[in-house]
């Protein structure tokens, strides 16, 4: 699904990358740490069709119209309840997050670890996502 939301990326970003300040918890917050560093993460959409893939510090976005993929250099950062990738796409600014949250993407009979949001430009993308570690769950090729 996409929808255009001008200030989506920051508010993304201030929602799930910042530390939570509310009664009995910590106001610095615990940093996400259920992916680690050199996993590789993987977020996927329907309605269009979209990955992200991301190794290291590099994010690789593929589309059915660009399946080789456009790479690009991605920067990793994380929050109290989830981890966020950034960067430019095309010209583009690219904000991804990953949160934890069983996910469907409504097609594949497959359940995700991770819920998945993309801002690209003024548009924002849902999906799923998953790591190396924690893997969907259902059929490899639906």
């Amino acid at each position: 699904m996409i929808r255009p939301l001008p200030l989506f990326a920051a508010l993304l970003c201030a929602a799930a990358c910042t530390p939570a300040q509310t009664d009995g918890i910590d106001p610095k917050g615990k940093t996400f740490d259920a992916v680690a560093p050199g996993e590789v993460v993987t977020l996927t959409g329907t309605e269009p069709f979209w990955t992200l893939r991301i190794a290291g510090t590099e994010g690789l976005w593929t589309t059915p119209d660009n399946q080789p993929g456009t790479a690009f250099a991605a920067t990793r950062f994380a929050g109290n309840n989830g981890l966020g990738f950034s960067g430019t796409l095309d010209g583009k600014p690219l904000t991804a997050t990953l949160t934890p949250g069983e996910c469907s993407d409504g097609m594949s009979d497959r359940v995700f670890p991770y819920v998945a949001t993309i801002a690209l430009g003024g548009e924002t993308f849902e999906g799923c996502g998953y790591t190396d570690s924690q893997p969907f769950t259902g059929p490899a090729a639906p």
